[in-house]
């Protein structure tokens, strides 16, 4: 079966690190190069692609279904990459409180100067989820 449609226990739950937002970043500058190909290509062809939409299941503030697994209790509270394939190229990552509620952030500079790592923006997104 198809890991989209069922994910794995194994790497559903993943560390938003540096290198996950530097695939990220890699992703968006991909993505843009095509769209940039594309046009310069189908300039009089009116193609429409196909568009991802955010998972229902996975909205903002819903509870994160038992179909993921349990969530270990180490990564309970801290930054993990998203597992909704919408989000694959934004710059955003998700945090998953003891209720299971998932919580998102954008991973671009808070106030400009506080980016995702930073341990002030840290304790903030921790305080903000612990139930």
């Amino acid at each position: 079966m198809d890991p989209l449609f069922w994910p794995s226990e194994t790497n559903s739950f993943r560390r938003f690190t540096p290198e996950s937002l530097a695939a990220i970043e890699e992703r968006i500058a991909n993505k843009k190069k095509e769209q940039v190909k594309f046009k310069g290509k189908n300039k009089d062809q009116g193609v429409e692609e196909d568009k991802l939409t955010p998972q229902l299941d996975l909205k903002n503030y819903k509870k994160l279904p038992s179909l993921y697994g349990d969530i270990p209790a180490d990564l309970v509270g801290e930054p993990l990459e998203d597992f909704d394939p919408y989000y694959s190229d934004h710059k955003t990552f998700m945090v998953v409180n003891k209720r299971r509620t998932i919580f998102r952030f954008t991973a671009t500079p808070a106030l400009f100067i506080l980016g995702p790592f930073n341990p002030v923006r840290k304790t903030a997104i921790k305080i903000l989820v612990h139930s």
